[in-house]
């Protein structure tokens, strides 16, 4: 059997790496990674934030079909996850930090603390470090080292000074002490402990925010460094593109990004932004440290010949391209993510991909690079025919994803925009040229990746541009048709019993 190693970087935007060519990010650990397995350049998240991203992720389905629509909403019982696949064909698959996935409340019983929380373990996983927003075992690591821990989250507070503006100022810790670190020690500890095929999932909370990290990462990067944010040119003139950019740029706060700042991200300066941005990309380094370290010990434990290696994130960040912050929306920003695979056994090192893939394809991979059953009724298809040098018959020309604003504990989106719950949501389908974007009761939008790759101009009721505005809403529809729920549906039952229709005849 082969081991199965899954990493996930939360909050990770596609473009921030050095194997893609970003001009200031520096991941050397990564690109070499990079060159020893499959780099899939235009690889897409299906949904935004944390829960709904990984629900696609751990399912293989669509935001439309697993129903996950927002941080606390539950993962149906009834649909299978990675973990669970896994542990049919004899892993035991372990969590290393958090899975995000809330339970569903109709199998938990009166008072039970998961109820009220969105912070659940993926069904199937054992757990050998869990990791929520509070980060209690970090810190009672980080004491246990001698570090003197500040009270609750102010261990994300600069050591002196203020908070905000933000600045490359003293952490609370080293670098050698981050939750990154933290985690890769418990992994390399707990892979010394294998003595037969295993399955982990590492899963770092950073570049996710608070933005803060520690030298020498925090003064890696100049505030100077990178080129003009993407967007309109004042953030009155980006709201005024459409009714749900006003409403982010309006509701959005800085203390989700930087702890112990108040305000909205509107009040800060050029200045603030640049230095947010250089802090993202010392984090972004300071976790590829860490994966250079993992990797050093599958070498250093003889595992590395025998490990399947996946790198991803679950979502990107806006990091004020757009004049906005976290991942929200339709703009790729969010949504684009990297995606490396590393087989020993298959593959062609060193070769990229850049035809559209998505994260619901990760589950069909492992399942197959396992010798495992891949439901035919999965909305993602496998990638090993890119890892062997081959393109798929029917391959997919648009990336797709989700977004639903619905705020169900406050209807908050319900008052502002006068909406019932269930039309506070966005469907997007990107092509080569083409990006449109459909709501369930607010105006489209369409966009020319081409000539507009910032996204800063609305072709929606351009004239010129109605039969690709209709093109691309009658191939989101198509799409929606084809992947409905489709668990029973690719079944029929006959008299000589049940008959499945194939992976390859549900492809597409």
């Amino acid at each position: 059997m082969t081991n199965v190693l899954l990493i996930t970087a939360d909050q990770w935007r596609g473009d921030s790496l050095g194997a893609v060519g970003h001009p200031v990010v520096r991941t050397p650990n990564i690109d070499r990674l990079a060159g020893e397995g499959t780099l899939f350049r235009r690889h897409y998240a299906q949904a935004a934030p944390c829960s709904p991203a990984r629900a696609c992720l751990y399912t293989g389905l669509y935001q439309m079909t697993n129903r996950v629509c927002r941080n606390g909403t539950p993962l149906d019982r009834r649909h299978d996850t990675l973990a669970l696949a896994a542990r049919r064909s004899g892993y035991d698959p372990t969590q290393f930090g958090y899975t995000d996935v809330a339970q569903d409340p109709r199998r938990l019983d009166g008072r039970d603390p998961w109820r009220t929380t969105y912070e659940g373990v993926l069904p199937g996983m054992s757990v050998r470090v869990r990791l929520p927003e509070d980060v209690k075992p970090w810190l009672s690591w980080l004491k246990g080292r001698g570090v003197d821990v500040p009270p609750g989250l102010d261990i994300y507070l600069p050591k002196d000074g203020p908070a905000d503006p933000p600045a490359a100022q003293d952490t609370h810790y080293s670098a050698e002490d981050t939750e990154t670190a933290f985690l890769t020690d418990e992994f390399l500890r707990w892979l010394g402990e294998q003595d037969r095929a295993w399955f982990a999932h590492v899963s770092f909370i950073r570049p996710h925010p608070p933005f803060i990290v520690p030298h020498p990462y925090a003064s890696m990067y100049s505030p100077d460094d990178g080129g003009d944010f993407s967007r309109a040119a004042t953030p009155e003139a980006e709201a005024a593109q459409h009714p749900f950019l006003a409403y982010s740029l309006d509701t959005i706060r800085k203390t989700n990004f930087v702890h112990g700042a108040s305000g909205s991200i509107s009040d800060w300066d050029d200045a603030a932004r640049r230095q947010i941005r250089a802090t993202y990309w010392g984090m972004i380094s300071e976790v590829d440290a860490q994966i250079g370290r993992m990797m050093a010990g599958l070498e250093a434990a003889g595992a590395a010949e025998d490990t399947l290696v996946i790198l991803t994130s679950d979502h990107g960040e806006m990091m004020g391209d757009h004049w906005l912050y976290g991942k929200l929306g339709w703009f790729d920003q969010s949504y684009h993510v990297p995606l490396i695979v590393r087989d020993p056994k298959a593959g062609r090192p060193g070769q990229a991909v850049d035809r559209f893939t998505e994260s619901i394809d990760i589950v069909p991979t492992i399942l197959e690079r396992i010798g495992a059953d891949v439901p035919p009724h999965l909305d993602g298809r496998s990638l090993m025919p890119f890892l062997e040098g081959t393109i798929p018959a029917n391959w997919r020309s648009e990336a797709h994803w989700e977004f639903d604003f619905r705020e169900v504990a406050t209807a908050e989106t319900e008052r502002r925009f006068g909406l019932p719950l269930d039309a506070l949501n966005l469907a997007v389908v990107r092509g080569e040229r083409f990006k449109y974007v459909h709501f369930g009761g607010l105006p489209p939008l369409l966009f020319d990746m081409q000539a507009d790759p910032g996204e800063l101009t609305n072709l929606a009721e351009d004239p010129a541009y109605r039969d690709a505005r209709l093109e691309m809403a009658e191939a989101l529809l198509a799409w929606r048709a084809r992947h409905l729920d489709r668990s029973l549906s690719g079944i029929e039952l006959t008299e000589d019993g049940p008959v499945s229709a194939t992976v390859d005849r549900r492809a597409g």
